[in-house]
């Protein structure tokens, strides 16, 4: 896929200067760019490569004036940084604007699609679904009885969908991650073994939400496990039956989350963070990685530690603990000494 600066300008509201013609086909770091890329200067600690840079074309701030001769063409925009993040968010729709359904594929009956709809090869609508406008389902993709998934969607290679599923309009699901297996319930028997709980709930995920790779959601066990809003789920992680996550909120990945937890809005976890069952975490509250969680937190709280507590105090006391060994040992001499 090959653009002229020409075009880029046009997509950026920017002016060219240099050869308006010259074409790119790739993406660069300014220090390592080459013929035919694509690359941008907006830091000034970088500004000594644009003299060296090997890149066809590169994107300034109107005001860069070179100081000495350059070969790379100039694209002059207001904001060199977001310009080359809106041309990025461009090719990246651009590259997946896919559509027509592949063989083989199955769709089973009374399934419903909206137009430019993509399915990929080898995999499979159950019954009843319902697809919107310009959903794109890539290939090795499962989607079970009775889901909904609204416009603008995305499934990337290997999602698989359980039945009863609902998601929104504008989301984006990465490869491998599962949606709607069961919740991890089962109930002791007096011959120590578990008997499986029936989880005869679902998911709901509503719009603009992103799901990374191999991550998974479990339904409910009655009700639904309802992600909201916003969401941003990094890769590997585990979010259990009758979950509620709120608006906006972002989990980084290898966080756990148990069963019926309740997490507000405009939240912060980082990776590696476990939270119990059956807890309340407020509103714009944030967990440092690795944490453990086994209590409710309150709205506005920003915690660390494993258990988890205040993250100011926290900071302090690691200072004594990295300094315990050397405490001990003035402890003891003090005992040497009876003092």
């Amino acid at each position: 896929m090959k653009f002229t600066a020409a075009q880029i300008a046009g997509i950026l509201e920017g002016e060219v200067v240099g050869n308006p013609d010259a074409e790119v086909f790739k993406l660069a770091k300014i220090e390592e760019g080459t013929k035919g890329s694509l690359t941008f200067l907006a830091n000034p600690k970088y500004v000594n490569f644009i003299y060296s840079t090997e890149a066809t074309i590169t994107i300034v701030n109107r005001g860069f004036e070179p100081e000495q001769a350059i070969t790379t063409t100039l694209i002059k925009v207001e904001d060199a940084y977001q310009s080359f993040s809106k041309l990025l968010e461009y090719y990246n729709q651009v590259k997946l604007m896919k559509s027509g359904i592949e063989q083989p594929s199955v769709i089973s009956e009374n399934v419903t699609y909206g137009e430019n709809l993509y399915l990929g090869s080898f995999s499979y609508i159950g019954k009843n679904v319902v697809l919107g406008n310009n959903v794109k389902i890539y290939p090795n993709s499962f989607v079970g009885d009775n889901v909904t998934i609204g416009n603008n969607t995305i499934l990337f290679a290997g999602v698989k969908i359980y039945s009863e599923t609902v998601i929104g309009d504008n989301c984006t699901l990465h490869s491998g991650c599962i949606i709607g297996s069961d919740g991890f319930g089962f109930a002791p028997t007096d011959e120590g073994t578990f008997n499986k709980i029936p989880q005869i709930g679902n998911v709901i995920i509503e719009d603009n939400v992103n799901v990374g790779a191999c991550t998974t959601i479990d339904r409910a066990t009655l009700g639904s496990t309802i992600i909201r809003n916003g969401v941003k789920l990094d890769n590997h992680i585990q979010i259990a039956h009758n979950v509620e996550i709120g608006e906006n909120t972002v989990i980084a990945a290898q966080t756990g989350i148990a069963g019926s937890t309740k997490i507000g809005h405009n939240c912060m976890i980082g990776g590696q963070v476990g939270i119990a069952g059956h807890l309340t975490i407020g509103n714009n509250v944030r967990i440092q990685a690795q944490s453990g969680i086994g209590k409710n937190l309150a709205d506005g709280e920003t915690v660390q530690g494993s258990p988890a507590f205040n993250y100011g105090d926290f900071s302090k006391a690691y200072v004594h603990f990295r300094n315990l060994p050397k405490i001990v040992s003035d402890m003891e001499d003090l005992k040497k000494n009876n003092l």
